[in-house]
């Protein structure tokens, strides 16, 4: 079977259920594990590259408003590459090549390839779809021996999810967590992301466990009062989101909040983990669970901590060494 991945947590899927060999073509954005970096690329975004926060908002609003596409699929690659399965998504309307146009090119392929859209909106959902890729991809006798790896796969992630939930119970204090997913303008997170903080014995106020992100008011966190303020944000690695920490500092009682004031303000690889709805989102609740209570809650070995940003020191990089950002594991955030 040869399988084309439109989605970097499908590709992820597909490689944590040893079908690695199988992948004939990937996204621009596909980047993990590392070989699939070199596999061909079906896709390419329209999206400049230095496009800031602002402009990237105001690019996907203006999708949203007349149905553009952010993302552009290479048809003749993809007939060059005759796949028999396609794993897309149709969550998001921003976040890859639209399903409907997905679908109407594998009409047009040879051998109508199978389509394969997947859709979580919570981590259950998200295990779930795992079983789905699972049973899109096995065919034969091949087909209970792949199902049966997609449930060895799940129940790995789920007893590690109960390993938190286990710690989380003995935490003395639940803080109010403030998960942003974006920050110019703020949006709240959304779909998996406010289960995580539950999970990991946070309390998010701002956001509603398998609802879609939303675009806030910088007054409703500051109404809420979090206590860790943790940024992912969509699409965002550790070092292009610091860009946009400094002008909070300008932002109305910014600096009052708990968490502004305790020190507890973090930055985390939201385009790595948790934008992504795959087997690595089980490593962003270790990550946030650390990061709430990092006494509680130990970093497992090979999961990057969160950068911590102090109030003194909210316009520093973590690449240039400056000492206001720490990546101390002992420290969480």
């Amino acid at each position: 079977m040869r399988i084309v991945s439109l989605l970097p947590s499908a590709t992820e899927m597909i490689c944590a259920l040893g079908l690695g060999d199988r992948l004939v073509g990937v996204t621009h954005e596909c980047d993990f594990p590392a070989f699939v970096r070199g596999l061909p690329k079906v896709t390419r975004t329209l999206v400049p590259t230095e496009a800031t926060s602002a402009e990237i908002d105001r690019l996907v609003r203006e999708r949203l408003r007349t149905k553009g596409a952010l993302y552009a699929l290479d048809l003749p690659a993809l007939e060059r590459l005759r796949p028999d399965l396609i794993v897309t998504q149709a969550l998001c309307g921003v976040c890859a090549v639209a399903e409907e146009e997905v679908r109407a090119a594998a009409c047009t392929l040879p051998g109508n390839p199978r389509v394969v859209n997947l859709e979580p909106q919570t981590l259950s959902e998200v295990f779930g779809a795992i079983r789905q890729v699972a049973e899109a991809a096995g065919v034969g006798e091949a087909g209970a021996s792949l199902r049966r790896e997609g449930e060895r796969i799940v129940g790995g992630l789920a007893a590690r999810v109960e390993a938190v939930v286990a710690r989380a119970a003995g935490m003395r204090h639940k803080p109010r967590v403030a998960l942003l997913e974006w920050l110019d303008p703020p949006f709240s997170c959304g779909h998996w992301s406010p289960e995580l903080v539950r999970l990991a014995g946070g309390v998010e106020g701002l956001g509603q466990e398998g609802k879609a992100s939303r675009p806030l008011r910088w007054e409703e966190v500051m109404t809420w009062q979090p206590e860790v303020v943790l940024v992912a944000c969509c699409g965002f690695g550790v070092e292009r989101t610091l860009e946009d920490i400094p002008p909070l500092q300008s932002v109305p009682g910014w600096r009052e909040l708990p968490a502004v004031r305790h020190g507890r303000v973090c930055v985390t690889d939201g385009s790595q983990y948790f934008s992504r709805p795959g087997p690595r989102l089980v490593d962003s609740l270790e990550i946030l669970a650390h990061a709430l209570d990092p006494e509680v809650h130990p970093l497992p070995a090979g999961l990057p901590p969160p950068v911590r940003v102090s109030a003194s020191g909210v316009a520093a990089r973590a690449t240039r060494g400056n000492p206001a950002v720490s990546r101390s594991a002992a420290d969480g955030c």
